[in-house]
């Protein structure tokens, strides 16, 4: 019987014969179509839908594709985002080609941090025209971001961040929009570890959209500002710092009152800041009324690092209504929140001990609470409030009241307390 030749593949020879005539064509398109950006737009789009039709060979576009990124990023990236948002198998591989390349690698990272603060305000239009909203594809972590984040990093050789994330769940929260800002925070502390210079560009060019209004993903923009700001000086980002803080801690999202808070809490350490937080003072006194306890203490630290510089700038109605807001905190579920609160209290007691009688409602009311801690279990909080009430018996010029607080004779001072509550207050127009 009469063997047949063994049969040959023939739709594989094709494929590879029109792979190599569509590589050619491309090209030979790319002389004159570099030239022309109008047409850039629709050779990426051809290059995706070829390499969507064709399972291999993928590198025989590489060169074309290349060339198209660094003549003409802008167009190559926004067109990119725009054909293929959810990033399937042929976006992934050009995004891989473009990511490459140093050159064209650097172009690209700039124009996907610059969509985030232009869009919608600013056109993301390409050479023929298309003005495709591109935001949510560009920022938004979804699959595409996060497999282009991840091949990035393994690219450049940062694999430990990658695995970093990895041991958190980073990666899964990043995905879910409600844990997002967390996630970035995350990358963000990871990055900053190794990539200083880096972080801190991204956080320079972060404050420009959050100092000129709130963009539509500010919440995670605030979070990864927040995390490299540590790396920054805040000789030169202090005043853009305090700027967008001032606008978030009136926000109505707890969360972005608590990363404004943190970020003005990075600047503490240097004392010229004070004086720039200063017009941030109503706003803070007005959150230490927040019901969480760590918006309560940020606030409370904050607040002692201002007093502290710059005393001579509070003006006795702010303080008298500072010195109110804190007596109601000696009593706070939290013990830092009651220690800073007592701290101040005092200090504000200093700095008002010529404005006897503006401050005598709240020093009386200061008195029970700040006894009843002197036994607290918190051996900080007791110590604070031994000596702030000493403070307020030297105030009320109570000299029996200050000799027992400083023989920590309390349980007589109780019996003093009892007699003072039981006086009858002076009336207006009477002698006390």
């Amino acid at each position: 019987m009469e063997q047949r030749p063994p049969r040959v593949p023939k739709l594989a020879w094709l494929e590879e014969e029109e792979d190599e005539t569509s590589a050619t064509l491309l090209d030979l398109l790319l002389e004159k179509g570099v030239s022309r950006p109008e047409q850039v737009p629709a050779m990426v789009r051809y290059i995706h839908q070829w390499l969507m039709a064709n399972d291999s060979a993928e590198h025989r576009l590489n060169r074309t594709l290349l060339h198209l990124a660094e003549a003409q990023p802008n167009d190559a990236v926004m067109t990119l985002l725009r054909v293929a948002p959810s990033c399937d198998r042929a976006a992934m591989a050009m995004w891989k080609t473009i990511m490459s390349s140093p050159r064209t690698a650097k172009l690209a990272q700039r124009i996907l941090l610059d969509v985030p603060g232009s869009w919608p305000k600013h056109s993301t239009c390409t050479s023929d025209g298309d003005k495709t909203g591109v935001f949510a594809l560009a920022v938004s972590f979804g699959q595409f971001a996060l497999r282009t984040l991840k091949s990035l990093l393994c690219r450049e050789q940062y694999k430990d961040v990658v695995m970093a994330m990895e041991r958190r769940c980073g990666w899964d929260t990043l995905l879910c929009a409600d844990t997002q800002h967390y996630a970035v925070g995350l990358l963000a502390r990871e990055m900053c570890n190794i990539l200083v210079p880096f972080c801190s560009r991204i956080a320079f060019h972060l404050l420009q959209p959050l100092s000129r209004e709130a963009p539509h993903w500010d919440l995670p923009f605030l979070a990864f500002l927040v995390e490299v700001l540590k790396c920054l000086d805040s000789s030169e980002c202090g005043d853009s710092v305090v700027e967008v803080s001032s606008r978030y801690l009136q926000s109505e999202c707890r969360e972005r009152r608590r990363l404004a808070l943190r970020a003005l809490l990075e600047l503490i350490d240097d004392p010229s800041m004070a004086e720039k937080m200063w017009s941030l003072t109503e706003s803070l006194m007005d959150l230490l009324w927040d019901s969480d306890a760590e918006i309560a203490g940020m606030t409370l630290i904050t607040l002692s690092f201002i007093f502290l510089h710059k005393y001579m700038l509070m003006s006795t109605p702010i303080a008298l209504q500072l010195a109110e807001a804190l007596v109601p905190l000696f009593d706070h579920d939290n013990s830092q929140v009651q220690l800073l609160s007592i701290t101040l209290f005092r200090d504000t007691m200093g700095f008002l001990e010529k404005e006897e009688k503006p401050l005598e409602r709240p020093v009386h009311q200061s008195l029970l609470p700040l006894f009843f801690h002197c036994h607290d279990e918190n051996r900080r909080v007791a110590e604070a409030s031994q000596e702030t009430l000493l403070c307020v018996a030297e105030f009320l010029k109570r000299r029996d009241l200050a000799r027992l607080v400083k023989k920590e004779k309390l349980w007589i001072f109780t019996n003093r307390l009892v007699r003072m509550a039981g006086k009858p207050q002076a009336q207006p127009g009477e002698a006390p």
